[in-house]
């Protein structure tokens, strides 16, 4: 049997930014899928919000994550067949928001992308699209936001303008953020950094 994580545990109290790093493979995209609530552990507990993810179904995590959980990816994941302010929306549309368009319109415009929103991720920059990604995360106000790589497709100056616009917004709303990433200079801008060797957490730092 194949064992990715091993004897893990961690802590993040609420407010807290951390980074996970370590070299590919050491465990810390699958840390994160599990913590999220996207994947369950064989065996422990995962705790989100005071819930108990792994006492829950799929539809009970997807809820939870519905309203408390925003998301970056490395590779945008933006659905292609809707625009930068549809992209925006749908997190919205999902939770029953009564204004679904004037809300994503705001937080599109505090990206920076007023003006895009109605272009679609391919008419987008990669920066773009990771900016409209961070809107998407931010939109429905989350507890947690879990960013797995965020810069990992963009240049070195688009990278850290897209890392401006992410603490800057998670420094507004107050959000607990989870970073995984591989850059050292970014996990220094974190308040710890939770350091992951082939499945396990080696070292949990402060900055």
């Amino acid at each position: 049997m194949l064992t990715i994580l091993d004897n893990v545990s961690l802590q993040v109290s609420r407010g807290e930014r951390i980074a996970i790093t370590g070299a590919s493979g050491a465990g810390k995209s699958t840390l994160l899928g599990l913590l999220a609530g996207l994947d369950l552990p064989s065996s422990g507990k995962v705790r989100l919000g005071g819930k108990e993810l792994t006492t829950l179904d799929e539809d009970g995590r997807a809820a939870l994550r519905a309203n408390q959980v925003g998301f970056v990816f490395q590779s945008f994941h933006l659905i292609p067949s809707l625009t930068a302010i549809e992209n925006v929306m749908l997190p919205l549309e999902l939770a029953n928001h009564s204004h679904p368009r004037s809300a994503a319109m705001q937080t599109l415009q505090s990206v920076g992308l007023g003006e895009r929103a109605g272009h679609y991720p391919r008419q987008l920059s990669g920066g773009e699209k990771q900016r409209v990604a961070i809107a998407r995360a931010y939109v429905i106000r989350p507890t947690v936001l879990f960013a797995d790589e965020p810069t990992g497709n963009l240049d070195q100056q688009t990278g850290e303008s897209i890392i401006g616009i992410l603490f800057q917004m998670n420094e507004e709303y107050g959000t607990t953020l989870v970073l995984v990433s591989h850059d050292l200079g970014l996990a220094k801008r974190c308040d710890r950094i939770v350091q992951m060797d082939a499945g396990r957490i080696i070292t949990g730092l402060a900055v």
